[in-house]
């Protein structure tokens, strides 16, 4: 994800932090992770691994369903692993999260592949690659990548238009 060190980074709807203690050693000790969720029972579980990990460079942020209370204009990338399609209000929130994001921002999005019927999901909790570009273009973001190896995810790097 060409993540550089000293980097401000959110994982929305980051749960217990599987990713955010990754992304805090990535980012290093200059940069900073954001993990946000917006159920207060992950918040405990998240902070209880941050603080188990003693990792000085996390925010923990109880986020709501049309916020995920980012600081404006501060974020270099924003990653969303299977939380996209769970947004009950997407629009709303990608509003919010554009404001979040610096001028040449990015977000990841993690999806279940909705063009692969042998991915064991329900459908309800699957994507294509052009039902994404479908909600997220019309709001100024623009695909820069779509990145297939996971057998069944899609990795889709967007940047936003400021």
């Amino acid at each position: 994800l060409d993540i550089k060190k000293g980097s401000v980074v959110a994982d929305i709807g980051a749960g217990v932090g599987y990713h955010v203690w990754r992304l805090a050693e990535i980012v290093g000790p200059t940069g900073r992770v954001i993990g946000e969720d917006i159920q207060e029972g992950m918040i405990r579980l998240l902070k209880k691994n941050i603080d188990d990990r003693k990792l000085g460079n996390v925010e923990v942020v109880l986020g709501t369903p049309t916020d995920p209370k980012l600081p404006k204009n501060a974020i270099d990338l924003v990653l969303m692993v299977d939380v996209y399609h769970e947004f009950s209000e997407p629009v709303t929130m990608m509003r919010m999260i554009q404001e979040a994001l610096k001028p040449d921002g990015r977000i990841v999005l993690v999806e279940f592949r909705k063009e692969d019927p042998n991915v064991p999901i329900q459908p309800l909790h699957k994507m294509s690659v052009q039902d994404v570009r479908s909600e997220l273009e019309p709001l100024g973001f623009k695909l820069q990548r779509s990145i297939e190896f996971l057998p069944w995810q899609h990795i889709l790097i967007f940047t936003v238009s400021k």
